[in-house]
């Protein structure tokens, strides 16, 4: 992505100077109105509740065995070798949330990502036929790319790629 955004950046002051057709678009915009995301998120949002009841369970054994802890913990008579095994059992649950929790989010991300790369791509292609329709020469998308100035050459081509996906 450095790498394109360098070219881009070099080649700027040639394209500019042969006039030409400078776009720009807001392809975060176009995202967040797609039907398709509320469907994605909507799906992400069934697994994320899934793995949130399945970590309640652990956190309640956890806590469970905690509350054990402190009564054999508080009790003088028990013996060192239950009270260290408790700790154990203690550290054992407290190690098997983290994983969990860490492969749950991972589980949600990789979920994320394969939900929203057709919608990415779908805005892509309509974002490429844009500027092919438009005859661009370049085309920025200002939710990748910070672009300080626009002048008044500079077409905003967003509406046109809403226009190709059918949303408004």
């Amino acid at each position: 992505m450095k790498r394109f955004l360098m070219i881009a950046v070099a080649l700027l002051p040639l394209v500019v100077m042969a006039q030409a057709r400078i776009g720009i678009v807001n392809s975060q915009q176009i995202f967040e109105l797609m039907p398709e995301k509320a469907n994605a998120e909507a799906q992400l949002k069934a697994l994320s509740d899934r793995y949130h009841a399945e970590y309640e369970l652990l956190r309640s054994e956890f806590d469970k065995k905690y509350a054990d802890y402190q009564t054999v913990a508080a009790d003088a008579s028990m013996p060192e070798t239950i009270k260290e095994r408790r700790v154990q059992e203690l550290q054992e649950s407290d190690k098997k949330m983290r994983e969990f929790e860490r492969r749950a989010a991972d589980d949600i991300a990789a979920r994320r990502a394969a939900l929203t790369a057709p919608l990415t791509d779908k805005i892509q292609a309509a974002i490429r036929a844009a500027g092919e329709q438009g005859s661009f020469d370049l085309v920025l998308d200002t939710a990748v790319t910070p672009v300080a100035y626009s002048g008044p050459n500079t077409i905003d081509i967003t509406p046109m790629v809403k226009g190709i996906l059918g949303i408004e």
